[in-house]
């Protein structure tokens, strides 16, 4: 079909979106995630398609508008090729049908709430009162001993296992209804980011979106931590100290904190990265930034062919950012798998080979029960981490995923 577009044809574009991004603009189909930066003659383009004139029609008036020379005809297999085309000369233009999104029912009027620019300000409330309480009375403050709330480890990581993944689904599913409230699809799912297995949430689309409203859709999970901790700090206050509840509650402020500075692990694509990509207006910071990385250690290595550098091609203002970034990738990737070796594998190896230990004969039954725990939890999150890995190896990775 891309090779067989006539200048006489009229192409149908599927319903696209349009959002001006300094000299440039973001057009792509809110369906499927996919976008493109243009020129505005590109746009231009796009709009005489969409009004019904042929290849020829839109090249010759471009032409004249212009006094240029454009290439109209591969502009439209471009277009083909990003998956924007419905019909050619009508004759509908095979393309896979947009991934489902989660929670289909869940409407944009429905959660048009998020947007609001009220909820900033209760939630900075909601953080004060908090921080107000530890200052009166900082005996609640939690300390890392808050964690081990129960001498039994079944019930701390059962706790700290279900806890995590319930906070790590309502952080998600904040990214998902405000991308909804815009009109973005987004869709929840597993994946691997290094070592840590994660839910993310696809929120391609967002790009055409207001700074606003992109900022709240990469902000909302952090800020969704943010106040489970500061609620369970207010309720910690109205609970008696050595209670199961309090203990527990001491445990969830901490539970809720904690994902909070891996956000920050910018070199990972985290909600943090992606406020980093809009503020420093680059369009793709970490696959700029590994393309970089590589260049610099060829260069070092003085391996040869020696390329050419690939952050020459960006604009002026994409170019420091991104050599900056290249740095931060490689150096907190190599902290992250040395912590890796040092650390994770062998403290979770040694809980396992303990609880193992505890599985024998000659072992009360509440010992053996949890260990049983310690083996399903832990060996547990290992396989879903290797099944999520081996899955991820086979999709492609879409723009947005905090």
């Amino acid at each position: 079909m891309t090779e067989g577009v006539a200048p006489s044809a009229r192409v149908r574009l599927h319903p696209l979106a349009a959002r001006r991004d300094g000299d440039e603009w973001i057009v792509g189909r809110v369906a499927t995630g996919d976008f493109v930066a243009l020129p505005p003659v590109g746009v231009r383009a796009v709009e005489m398609l969409r009004d019904g004139l042929s290849v020829a029609e839109t090249s010759a008036r471009l032409t004249a508008e212009t006094g240029e020379e454009l290439d109209t005809l591969g502009f439209v297999r471009d277009l083909i090729g990003l998956g924007f085309v419905a019909e050619v000369g009508g004759q509908p233009v095979p393309s896979p049908e947009p991934p489902p999104p989660t929670f289909p029912r869940l409407l944009p009027r429905h959660v048009r709430w998020t947007l609001s620019p009220v909820l900033p300000p209760l939630l900075g409330a909601l953080v004060l009162a908090a921080v107000l309480v530890l200052l009166r009375r900082p005996g609640l403050l939690p300390g890392y001993r808050s964690l081990l709330w129960n001498p039994h480890g079944s019930l701390v990581l059962g706790l700290g296992f279900l806890a995590g993944w319930l906070l790590l689904l309502i952080h998600e599913c904040a990214h998902l209804a405000v991308a909804r409230a815009t009109g973005v699809p987004a869709r929840i799912r597993l994946g691997t980011r290094l070592q840590f297995l994660v839910m993310q949430t696809d929120i391609s689309g967002i790009e055409l979106a207001s700074r606003r409203h992109r900022m709240t859709a990469y902000l909302a999970g952090m800020a969704v931590n943010v106040a489970v901790s500061a609620t369970a700090v207010l309720l910690l206050a109205r609970t008696g100290a050595g209670t199961t509840a309090h203990r527990v509650l001491a445990a969830l402020v901490l539970l809720a904190v904690l994902p909070l500075p891996f956000q920050f692990m910018v070199f990972m694509r985290t909600d943090v990265y992606f406020v980093l990509q809009d503020l420093t207006g680059c369009r793709d910071l970490h696959g700029d930034g590994r393309a970089y990385a590589r260049y610099a250690a060829r260069t070092i290595t003085r391996r040869r062919p020696r390329p050419a550098d690939p952050s020459l091609e960006l604009p002026a203002r994409e170019r420091q950012a991104v050599r900056i970034y290249s740095a931060v990738l490689v150096v907190g990737t190599a902290l992250c798998l040395a912590t890796l070796a040092t650390v994770t594998v062998p403290t979770d190896v040694t809980m396992l080979v303990r609880a193992a230990a505890r599985l024998g004969p000659g072992h009360p039954a509440l010992d053996r029960l949890d260990a049983a725990v310690v083996l399903a939890v832990l060996g547990g999150a290992q396989l879903m981490w290797l099944l999520t890995w081996w899955r991820g190896r086979r999709r492609r990775t879409p723009r947005r995923l905090t």
